[in-house]
């Protein structure tokens, strides 16, 4: 799509958009579920919204598949730091390369690409500690 600009609008300006667009499109998602829809429940509320928007919490990729959908994702990433936590201490390239070949061979018909954050978010997580800040 193709917008208008005024004279005053920058690149910051197009950054800070993109920004905070990608938050109020979770929030909508979260909106048409709350009402009914058949989008994922996102766990979005206003609280999270209006930290994405300036930038002060990550946004999830949208339609992200909520917790029980991605729970099969959740424990992967969990039991594979157990399974390569010492070849790979940090998620790094090389580590994502095979926890892909490993959820392909595992899960047909579930796309990579759509659970790889939770995946991640599973390999993050420490039972003693909570989630691992990322590297």
């Amino acid at each position: 799509m193709s917008y208008k600009n005024p004279k005053w609008w920058n690149a910051q300006n197009d950054s800070s958009w993109e920004r905070v667009k990608a938050a109020f499109k979770r929030d909508w998602d979260q909106t048409k579920h709350d009402l009914g829809g058949d989008e994922p429940d996102t766990d979005q509320n206003v609280t999270d919204t209006v930290k994405q928007a300036k930038g002060k919490e990550v946004i999830p990729p949208r339609r992200m598949p909520n917790f029980e959908q991605a729970e099969q994702a959740y424990r992967f990433g969990y039991a594979a730091r157990s399974q390569y936590g010492q070849r790979f201490p940090q998620w790094d390239d090389s580590l994502e390369t095979q926890l892909a070949k490993d959820w392909r061979e595992t899960y047909t018909g579930m796309d990579w690409e759509s659970y790889k954050a939770a995946v991640q978010k599973g390999w993050d997580y420490d039972e003693k500690s909570g989630f691992r800040k990322a590297a």
